[in-house]
């Protein structure tokens, strides 16, 4: 085998080099790593201390989610600039390079911007939170189950999973069905022609009372709405808990027709007369 043409590398005039570089920098650098880890538990614990103290003052769980996280995020990076400037780097080129690193990142993923923005929006905005009923641009309602910076995870009454982009979610219109702690129930209540219709006002107003469920004294109306063909039409609203609306309106309807039953008043039906005549 011919070794003439190797290339030897003689490392004995960097040795004292090395040793130098070795006996100087090695102290820093144990320093900085023991700096950096004290310091990351020490985090660690802050920010567990501030997830306490936010879950005891029932922050709403996106404020608290992205509180802790940025607080993570901001201190990390000053302990790692800290670090830096322990090594001798100058804390000014090491910012400067962090910047180029973040701006180079976000022109890489800048068709996520909108999205990011959407979520900030949503964040300070809060149009809808965590467990909240909405509906998007007239689709189906959806329980919104997590809100990350990018997307957003809802589940569909019959237990789908959809993901779907913070910014289709803000550029569409969106309706908070529990957003508010209290929603009407509007509900249609027919009975027949030869019914007395105090009596029918009297029974759903009885209904109405004696259910802890409904907000009597809010407002509660019993009106006749429409004379139809063959019914008598009566408006029967109320106001619930939203979250215990489809309960009470599933409810209040099986007991207006019991009740009903027993005061023997009638749920008209269409009906038709056919008569039959005999052509000679």
């Amino acid at each position: 085998m011919d070794l003439s043409n190797i290339i030897w590398i003689d490392f004995s005039k960097y040795y004292d080099i090395i040793i130098w570089w070795i006996l100087s920098y090695s102290p820093k650098i144990i320093w900085a790593i023991l700096v950096l880890w004290i310091w990351f538990k020490i985090i660690s614990f802050i920010r567990r201390l501030l997830e306490n103290i936010m879950i005891k003052q029932r922050l709403d769980p996106m404020l608290k989610s992205f509180l802790s996280s940025f607080l993570n995020i901001i201190l990390k990076i000053l302990v790692i600039i800290s670090a830096a400037w322990m090594l001798g780097i100058q804390t000014s080129s090491f910012i400067a390079m962090l910047a180029a690193a973040w701006l180079a990142i976000w022109l890489a993923l800048k068709w996520t911007l909108q999205n990011f923005a959407s979520w900030v929006m949503i964040l300070f905005l809060r149009p809808f939170k965590i467990w909240d009923f909405i509906e998007i641009s007239s689709s189906l309602t959806w329980k919104v189950k997590e809100i990350h910076i990018f997307n957003s995870i809802i589940i569909t009454a019959d237990r789908k999973k959809i993901i779907i982009p913070n910014s289709d979610i803000m550029s569409a219109p969106i309706i908070n069905y529990t957003g508010e702690r209290k929603r009407r129930i509007d509900l249609i209540i027919w009975i027949s022609y030869n019914d007395d219709i105090d009596k029918a006002k009297k029974i759903l107003d009885n209904i109405a009372k004696s259910d802890e469920r409904i907000f009597y004294k809010d407002w509660v109306t019993i009106w006749v709405k429409e004379l139809w063909a063959d019914s008598v039409n009566f408006d029967f609203r109320f106001f619930v808990k939203s979250n215990e609306y489809w309960d009470v309106y599933r409810n209040i309807l099986e007991i207006v027709k019991k009740t009903f039953d027993k005061e023997w008043l009638n749920f008209p039906y269409p009906q038709r007369d056919i008569h039959l005549y005999n052509e000679k």
